[in-house]
């Protein structure tokens, strides 16, 4: 059967118009309230603990292993808690501020944990763990075979990562810098969660992870065939 235009007008054509008409006019809400029994919310803090602990024991074993010593696990696992530490400090920090004409000038508002920020600070462990990796591999290297690192192979380590470590910061930070003032309210929460945790982990790791690697008095092993005696007297050491 045949349908005049006007029919076809009236009855399908104007209707959806005015249907992609008001898509396009009216505006988005991303307004939702979702709401959880107190069980499930229990479930889920409890697994998340759980992932927590067992990427902590992952991690200690890991390195333990890899320089096979127990005192580089401590090191790395001290530096990432100070790191999280920080980053939360810093998200009730922002809370406190938020409003005021200081927080407005840096566009920061108040940020609460939320998708975003689990993904800032999961994103920070494995930034700071591997920039730590980096800073004690090459405590290890310089140690050698001795059984423990002096200070003076701590303090040469971290003069030849410092470089390194810098510009990789650096450059990270410019982008984390961009997505804080271009991304917009959706994405500001992690990168400022980033942005603080890069800081943190830099410093953490050269000023917290690598001097834990010291170890006191042995900066001066006796390794000579000969001692000098309490009065001042070379003598020879004893086969």
């Amino acid at each position: 059967t045949k349908v005049d235009a006007a029919t076809w007008d009236r009855v399908v054509a104007k209707p959806e118009w005015q249907l992609v008409q008001a898509a396009f006019t009216s505006k988005l809400s991303l307004d939702q309230v979702s709401s959880f029994s107190p069980v499930v919310a229990a479930n889920l803090a409890a697994s998340a603990i759980m992932a927590i602990i067992v990427s902590m024991i992952g991690m200690i074993l890991y390195i333990w292993l890899r320089f096979s010593s127990f005192r580089y696990s401590f090191a790395t696992i001290v530096a990432v808690a100070f790191n999280i530490v920080v980053c939360l400090g810093a998200l009730s920090l922002s809370l406190r501020l938020e409003g005021t004409e200081f927080a407005n000038s840096i566009l920061l508002k108040g940020f609460r944990i939320d998708l975003n920020v689990i993904a800032g600070l999961l994103t920070i462990i494995g930034y700071s763990l591997n920039d730590t990796i980096v800073i004690l591999d090459r405590i290890r290297e310089n140690k050698g075979k001795r059984q423990f690192a002096s200070w003076k192979i701590v303090n040469t380590a971290i003069n030849q990562t410092f470089s390194r470590t810098i510009m990789t910061g650096g450059v990270t930070m410019v982008s984390a810098g961009v997505l804080y003032i271009y991304g917009g309210p959706a994405i500001q929460p992690f990168a400022f969660t980033f942005i603080v945790g890069l800081l943190a982990g830099t410093v953490s790791s050269v000023v917290i992870a690598a001097p834990l690697t010291f170890v006191s008095g042995e900066d001066h092993p006796v390794t000579d065939t000969a001692r000098i005696g309490s009065g001042g007297v070379v003598n020879p050491t004893p086969a």
